[in-house]
């Protein structure tokens, strides 16, 4: 499970995709804050032969609570996927839904971050750590372009599931039994070893 990246010291910019404020939502517990947003996905979201395009429309659902400690982000995100088949190598595009759940913490009286969770910054939380964490968590490994894709034939390497019913090759010899093929008849014909 990834440990939470603590935000950079620098200080946040509002106008980002993924920075929210907190500022209408006040510090009463039990107050709730929605938004819905288009965002660009976080760069280097990858796992395995699949990940979400850098820049990609992302249909965020956010809802920011006022708890005691600091606020609990709940949001669900959907996303694209696209890869390779892993038994096929042909291009896969899918998509998946994620559910973020983050509280991020108040500053301590002494002016340092939260001990538990992502830090707040004044009125602003940066929701990008946590949903590129979610997003790569979700995402296939060997992602599939069907689920009963046949793959490649291990012998030509033509698709599968393109190839006709009379597709195949003729019985393959482990090269390791040739010689017992030599003696017995069945395999090519080796020289003679009395010279006739």
């Amino acid at each position: 499970m990834p440990q939470p990246r603590k935000n950079s010291p620098a200080r946040l910019d509002p106008r980002k995709p993924l920075v929210f404020s907190i500022f209408d939502l006040g510090r009463s517990p039990g107050s709730e804050h929605t938004q819905t947003r288009t965002v660009p996905a976080p760069p280097h979201t990858q796992a395995g032969m699949a990940g979400v395009p850098e820049g990609a429309d992302v249909q965020l659902s956010v809802r920011m609570e006022a708890v005691s400690e600091g606020v609990l982000v709940t949001a669900t995100a959907h996303a694209p996927v696209t890869g390779e088949c892993a038994r096929c190598l042909e291009p896969v595009h899918q998509q998946i839904d994620v559910r973020v759940q983050e509280l991020f913490g108040y500053a301590a009286d002494d002016g340092s971050d939260a001990a538990d969770g992502y830090p707040l910054q004044g009125d602003l939380l940066d929701l990008e750590p946590a949903l590129h964490d979610a997003l790569v968590l979700a995402l296939p490994l060997a992602p599939l372009c069907r689920e009963d894709c046949p793959g490649l034939c291990v012998e030509c390497g033509e698709l599968l599931a393109e190839a006709g019913p009379d597709h195949g090759h003729g019985p393959t010899i482990d090269p390791r039994w040739a010689g017992l093929q030599q003696l017995n008849g069945s395999g090519p014909a080796g020289p003679d070893p009395a010279g006739e």
